[in-house]
């Protein structure tokens, strides 16, 4: 896996998994839960977990095992015919090569996902096209977070006020249509 290193470049936390499946964190001399874990690593906070006992490196499992309770929350990100295939990569020739294309293909979504906030920051910056570019994240916000999620580190602007209840009537009008166009292609998917 890339390394990236925190904003002070140390060095990562050494965290103890002991027999009663307790994590201790060696940094804060504190117990710790897998949520704890889970939001230092969305925060770019490099650890690594050791078996208290053996001193096997063991983070590879913890983080799987963070996945599996992010799933079961139902925050699925996981698509079944994904989870399907990567099972079937198991013990296929292909196998070894798996790791690296996950890989790249996270990090390129990454930078993409960075160039995306960075234009519609960019965007919202002023010009005139900077309102249509406002009332578009605006209606891909609301057709996001109607399916439980938003673009993670974008903050939508606050909403514009319509001209009138007709202006307002129009644009529920259009968010309801996308909705309904995003509901068949789900539906064609499953």
């Amino acid at each position: 896996m890339t390394k990236s290193k925190t904003v002070n470049e140390s060095e990562p936390v050494v965290i103890k998994k002991y027999a009663n499946r307790r994590l201790y964190n060696t940094e804060t001399s504190s117990y710790i839960t897998l949520d704890l874990l889970s939001q230092m690593t969305r925060e770019g906070r490099e650890f690594v977990v050791v078996d208290a006992k053996t001193g096997e490196d063991i983070t590879h499992n913890v983080l799987t095992q963070i996945i599996m309770e992010e799933e079961q929350r139902g925050k699925n990100m996981l698509p079944v015919n994904f989870l399907r295939q990567l099972i079937a990569m198991y013990g296929d020739s292909m196998q070894s090569m798996v790791p690296q294309y996950l890989e790249a293909s996270m990090d390129a979504f990454r930078k993409n996902q960075q160039q995306f906030q960075e234009a519609m920051k960019g965007a919202f910056g002023g010009g005139p096209l900077a309102e249509i570019a406002k009332r578009n994240l605006q209606m891909f916000e609301a057709a996001a977070s109607a399916f439980g999620g938003g673009i993670p580190g974008v903050t939508p602007p606050p909403p514009a006020a319509p001209a009138s209840e007709e202006a307002k009537d129009d644009e529920i009008a259009i968010l309801k249509a996308q909705l309904a166009a995003l509901n068949a292609k789900i539906d064609k998917l499953s």
